[in-house]
């Protein structure tokens, strides 16, 4: 019986009418009356409430403003920061390529490198039994058409089959080979004997990477020719290029001499490297 007494003592509250009344301060004219409950002021006030918190949340998501409120960054700054990390990626894989670059420059320029063992004509070993009794003996017929090959493909620092790269090398000079290419005693070179003041050309096209003096081998000159091909000149007399400098094939771009400690007259010191690793220059080039 409280209880139900509660109940409608507490619906009388919130049904009762009031009046909201403006009055004119000065006449106490009636300007303005609203007749109000308790209930239509919390429907109100609630509504408001709701409409002022999904106008707040649209204005945020969907509009610049948000970028006035503490904490969140604006699209700009945002775009900024994509391009920044695809920059610095791109710059690090630079940085990568060039640090493999110089390695290379660094085993050309002091000889340390691991030796290498290269046969063009290696075959895949196989264990016994696998051959299914195929005899790969070598017959005549087979032993000719390798000669030849080998003769065509001699002055051809790429492989024949491939139709990608049609390269040749032109003889930096001509002279005598005093000492030769060696693995075991670490000479990746060939020395040629030339007149004093005889020309170096660049042996193909070509960028000058290197230009520069050392104390153990003088005049130095390092020519990049692309397809992983680099080009070594020692002991010059002189240098006519420039690093960053392009040269052609066959142009001259130094004077043969003595110079550096380990030189023991007028010579060239010439050195072949493919994939950053030294050749036998006198497989691609003839020097007499």
């Amino acid at each position: 019986m409280a209880k139900s007494k509660e109940r409608k003592k507490f619906r009388k509250r919130l049904l009762h009418k009031y009046r909201l009344v403006i009055l004119n301060e000065d006449t106490f004219e009636e300007r303005v009356s609203f007749k109000l409950t308790r209930l239509n002021v919390f429907i109100v006030v609630g509504f408001s409430i709701i409409i002022l918190i999904a106008l707040t949340t649209f204005l945020i998501a969907y509009t610049p403003l948000r970028e006035y409120i503490p904490g969140y960054s604006s699209v700009r700054l945002k775009k900024q920061a994509t391009e920044l990390i695809f920059e610095t990626d791109s710059l690090k894989r630079q940085l990568d390529i060039n640090e493999q670059y110089y390695a290379s420059i660094r085993k050309v320029l002091t000889g340390d490198v691991d030796r290498v063992n290269f046969n063009k004509d290696s075959l895949l070993l196989v264990e016994p039994g696998e051959n299914g009794g195929l005899s790969f003996k070598i017959s005549k017929e087979d032993s000719i058409l390798r000669e030849r090959v080998a003769n065509e493909d001699r002055y051809n620092l790429f492989e024949p089959a491939s139709t990608k790269v049609n390269f040749s090398l032109f003889p930096p000079v001509k002279g005598n080979i005093t000492e030769k290419y060696n693995l075991d005693r670490k000479h990746y070179a060939v020395d040629v004997v030339v007149p004093k003041n005889e020309p170096i050309k660049a042996v193909a096209d070509a960028t000058v990477i290197f230009s520069e003096w050392t104390a153990e081998t003088g005049n130095v000159l390092i020519l990049d020719h692309g397809n992983n091909l680099i080009s070594v000149y020692k002991h010059c007399a002189s240098r006519n290029k420039d690093q960053g400098d392009l040269v052609k094939a066959g142009e001259v771009i130094a004077i043969a001499g003595s110079t550096g400690e380990y030189t023991t007259g007028p010579h060239l010191h010439f050195e072949l490297w493919n994939n950053g690793y030294p050749v036998d220059p006198t497989n691609y080039i003839a020097f007499e």
